[in-house]
């Protein structure tokens, strides 16, 4: 019989037994510690304990509702280590990141004319938005088509709010170390936009 309490991870209660607790908690204090220094480590903190509940929750079934010590060591196995952050932790091979497997149909909100989903499919078959938006042109100026196929997209296809989706919309793996290169990369954007 194992001591067990409630834990609320991302606005999520989970019930976890106390190894996985501690091995949950260590894992969650080395990651703010390794994010302490970075520009917007508390929402890139926030992300990752958003990916962690969403593994959670796949994790729990009819018949088991406790998070165990092997649940949460598969769950930080596929969000890698705090190091992977800064990226001083080992690099991921080319397979490991651009699988196929992890790649997901989302709109793009981030860069859209209307409603994201040209470029929403471009990032899913990397290809270039402009190419879809002309053939979605193409198809609305010889019938209606292209115009009832994108609505459909639009109301079907859901938005990549969250890092872990717009990750997934580009076939990168949802770990660590992506989470970390994301944000990177967007307040390097933010702060070339303000240069401007």
């Amino acid at each position: 019989m194992n001591k067990t309490m409630t834990v609320n991870i991302a606005g999520m209660v989970y019930h976890i037994d106390e190894d996985a607790f501690f091995i949950l908690n260590q894992y969650l204090n080395r990651v703010k510690e390794e994010l302490k220094d970075t520009d917007g480590g508390n929402e890139i903190y926030l992300d990752i304990e958003t990916r962690i509940g969403e593994l959670f929750s796949e994790k729990i079934r009819l018949n088991r509702q406790v998070i165990t010590a092997s649940d949460v060591k598969e769950v930080i196995a596929v969000m890698g280590e705090p190091s992977d952050i800064s990226g001083s932790g080992k690099k991921m091979s080319y397979d490991e990141t651009y699988s196929r497997r992890y790649r997901r149909m989302y709109r793009d909100p981030e860069n859209r004319l209307l409603g994201g989903v040209c470029s929403g499919l471009a990032a899913y078959w990397g290809m270039d938005p402009t190419l879809l938006r002309l053939i979605f042109i193409i198809l609305a100026i010889f019938g209606m088509a292209g115009v009832i196929i994108y609505i459909i997209l639009w109301i079907i296809l859901p938005e990549a709010r969250t890092v872990a989706q717009k990750l997934e919309m580009r076939g990168e793996k949802v770990n660590l170390s992506n989470m970390g290169e994301f944000f990177r990369e967007e307040f390097d954007n933010v702060k070339r936009g303000f240069k401007k």
